[in-house]
This record gives C-alpha cells, structure tokens and sequence, in this order.
C-alpha cells in the first residue's frame, strides 16, 4: 500500500516582523469639534446622574412605603391581640 505524506520537506522561512503602518502627520481638531465633543460629553454625563438621582428617590420612597406597611401590620397585631378574648 503507498501513502503520502504531506510534510513539507524544507522549513518555512522566517519573514522579520516589522511593523506595516506608516507615519502619518497628526492633525488639529478644530474648535467646533472640540467644543461639540465636551458639549456631547457633558450632556451624556448630565443624563446619566439625573437618572440615578430619580431611582434613588423612588427606591428610598418605596423603602419608606414598605416599612410604615410592616409598622401598620404590627400596630394592627398588637391591637388584635390586645382586644381579642382569650382563649
């Protein structure tokens, strides 16, 4: 039975590595540019505090509703067990 074999039979050369990109000159932004990026910037940041400022007002609001509602619970046990008779 003949069989091949895939092998290459010399190494693969070793290309140096050397980097592709070439130098490119930087370049200003211009004033309307920068201004409109720290405007967008700005209001990104406004948006983001506001919202949490609102979820942390309503989440103390339903704090607060949910214990006067096991104060009441309480208060209503107290009294139920203080006028019920006694079996």
């Amino acid at each position: 039975m003949n069989t091949t074999t895939t092998r290459p039979s010399h190494p693969q050369p070793v290309r140096p590595s050397r980097p592709r990109t070439r130098s490119v000159p930087a370049r200003r932004i211009g004033l309307i540019d920068r201004i409109a990026l720290h405007v967008g910037i700005a209001l990104v940041q406004w948006s983001r505090r506001s919202t949490v400022a609102v979820r942390h007002d309503h989440r103390a609001t339903r704090v607060n509703q949910e214990l006067a509602r096991e104060q009441r619970e309480r208060q209503m046990q107290r009294t139920m067990l203080l006028t019920l008779i006694p079996r």
